[in-house]
């Protein structure tokens, strides 16, 4: 597994996660956050951003187990980062 792909997915879902929580979820801002982040490391990835959108990938059979899990760590990875910067600079 290509460390860059996780390292795209890492900073893709803490984007996409800190943008809902600095939005307060506002639709469009959330929306045009995850188009950004679709756009930047989509052909890199496959831009998932989201466990769910990994595991519907891994049980299409895009993925290996090993894949899939190295996807959910790295977002949820991010998701945690997002929640920690939010929390100290909020």
């Amino acid at each position: 597994m290509d460390p860059l792909v996780l390292l795209a997915e890492f900073l893709g879902s803490l984007f996409l996660t800190l943008s809902v929580f600095a939005s307060g979820g506002l639709w469009w801002a959330v929306g045009g956050a995850l188009a950004l982040v679709v756009l930047l490391i989509g052909k890199l990835s496959g831009g998932h951003v989201n466990p769910a959108i990994s595991a519907a990938v891994y049980f299409k059979g895009g993925l290996s187990v090993q894949e899939l899990l190295s996807y959910v760590a790295s977002q949820v990875a991010g998701g945690v980062s997002a929640l920690y910067i939010y929390r100290v600079f909020a």
